[in-house]
């Protein structure tokens, strides 16, 4: 379904409607049969892939800081957790389980939020399912109106909101997360606009703290209170139907660039959806471009990595408010270290294992030899995951490399059979096989699936 209009046309109907009515129609009127095949399978896919990071990192310490304080809590016990038996509220499972998504930062993304979507999405709408006893086709439908949600409110808060120190995933994944609750309970488009006038009260998330247990609380939190914000509008409580765009509003305090025609805007294969970004590395997107290009670099060059006197990356601006830590100390802080990550690459090190970036890669030599080596210079006008980089070698010779990391795929299937490796890479170890290979045949049937808790069931360890 491709509802491209000229920019005019949109600006018109932005302001006919109000960017947050906008939004909140677009949520509220979406159907199971608006969803073309590939678009459900990319939800399918979305929802693998977000399970996947979330039982591996399930275990994570932050992920239990999170949920020990919420068993602590107590609760009306109605949603799951998962790789957990215990069950607790619907605003805490949305509150565990995606600071778990994102616990690794292994989960998709989308450049026009910019943020990682997923996250910030399915665990809120999930734990909702879960708790009311939702069909598969509910929970896909809802979670692709809260995909194309957050996705639209990012792009309208681009590029400003980004660059003042916002990070998209809690706040534009706020609104992600309140239009698919929105859409399961039912609501019309006027409720879920004061849903989101709600979200918006609420949503938060800095860069400041990216390097830390709270990036990934951020995920938690939009999920949080995206299904406060659904369930409160659900039963009555009244905020405004233009909470995006009001004086004083989100817009107004959040983005020197906000655009209200980008409400209606949509990529051209029709969907937001279909521009999301799955990762194969286990950091930072922006680490993407580069890491792949080291790889290619290192395939060049064979032994010869060991002559490199000097490597010179040029990545986006955007990179050094995200990506640019010189000398990471923790597993957190070398996920978001271009330096460290090429080095890895380099040295073979194994970047897509969730397990990589700890003391085995931060104590080798070769890796530290390397980033004290490296430059990283901005270029403009190329997305944060197209990168270069240039090697001089001791004998005279250099090698540049690019590659662009934020293109998605075109082949759907290829792209189903790598996140299956990657799932089986995440899950196995956690749960067995019988069970991996179980969500895995759910999660591909999910379409039919009567309701959705039988999923939660199986994210428990087979004793749980």
């Amino acid at each position: 379904m491709n509802d491209i209009t000229p920019k005019a046309g949109l600006l018109q109907q932005a302001a006919a409607l109000g960017a947050t009515r906008q939004v909140a129609a677009d949520a509220a009127q979406l159907g199971y049969e608006d969803l073309t095949a590939d678009a459900r399978e990319l939800v399918r896919q979305c929802i693998l892939d977000t399970l996947g990071v979330s039982i591996a990192g399930a275990d994570e310490e932050v992920t239990r800081i999170v949920r020990d304080f919420c068993l602590r809590e107590g609760s009306h016990p109605v949603a799951s957790l998962v790789c957990h038996s215990g069950r607790v509220s619907v605003r805490q499972a949305a509150l565990v389980n995606g600071t778990a998504s994102h616990a690794l930062d292994y989960d998709d993304c989308n450049l026009t939020m910019p943020g990682h979507v997923s996250a910030a999405v399915l665990p809120a709408v999930l734990a909702l399912a879960d708790a009311r006893g939702a069909s598969g086709r509910d929970l896909i439908t809802a979670f692709a109106a809260g995909y194309e949600a957050g996705c639209s409110v990012g792009a309208m808060l681009a590029p400003g909101h980004y660059d003042l120190g916002f990070h998209s995933t809690g706040t534009s994944g706020t609104f992600g997360a309140a239009a698919a609750c929105a859409r399961l309970l039912g609501l019309d488009a006027e409720s879920t606009a004061h849903a989101l006038s709600i979200a918006a009260t609420t949503a938060s998330g800095l860069k400041g703290l990216f390097g830390t247990m709270a990036k990934p609380f951020h995920a938690g939190r939009a999920c949080e209170n995206g299904v406060l914000a659904a369930e409160l509008a659900a039963a009555g409580f009244f905020a405004r139907g233009d909470g995006i765009e009001c004086r004083q509003g989100f817009a107004d305090t959040h983005t020197p660039t906000f655009d209200p025609s980008m409400a209606r805007w949509r990529p051209a294969a029709g969907r937001h959806l279909h521009d999301n970004l799955f990762k194969y590395h286990a950091a930072c997107y922006g680490t993407h471009g580069v890491i792949e290009a080291a790889l290619e670099l290192r395939e060049a060059l064979g032994d010869r990595v060991a002559l490199i006197e000097t490597l010179l990356l040029e990545v986006a601006p955007d990179n050094d408010k995200t990506c640019n830590i010189a000398h990471p100390v923790s597993s957190a802080e070398a996920r978001f270290s271009m330096r460290h990550t090429v080095g890895m690459a380099l040295v073979g090190h194994d970047t897509s294992a969730a397990n990589a970036y700890g003391e085995g890669s931060l104590s080798d030599d070769r890796i530290g030899r390397l980033r004290e080596v490296t430059t990283v210079t901005f270029i403009p006008d190329v997305n944060i995951a197209h990168s270069f980089i240039t090697a001089k070698l001791s004998d005279g010779s250099s090698v540049r490399i690019g590659f662009d990391a934020g293109t998605p795929a075109s082949d759907l299937v290829a792209q189903r059979e790598k996140l299956v490796r990657k799932f089986r890479a995440l899950v196995t170890p956690v749960l067995g096989s019988a069970r991996c290979d179980a969500l895995i045949g759910a999660i591909e049937g999910l379409d039919t699936m009567p309701n959705v808790s039988a999923l939660l069931a199986l994210c428990q360890h087979a004793t749980a």
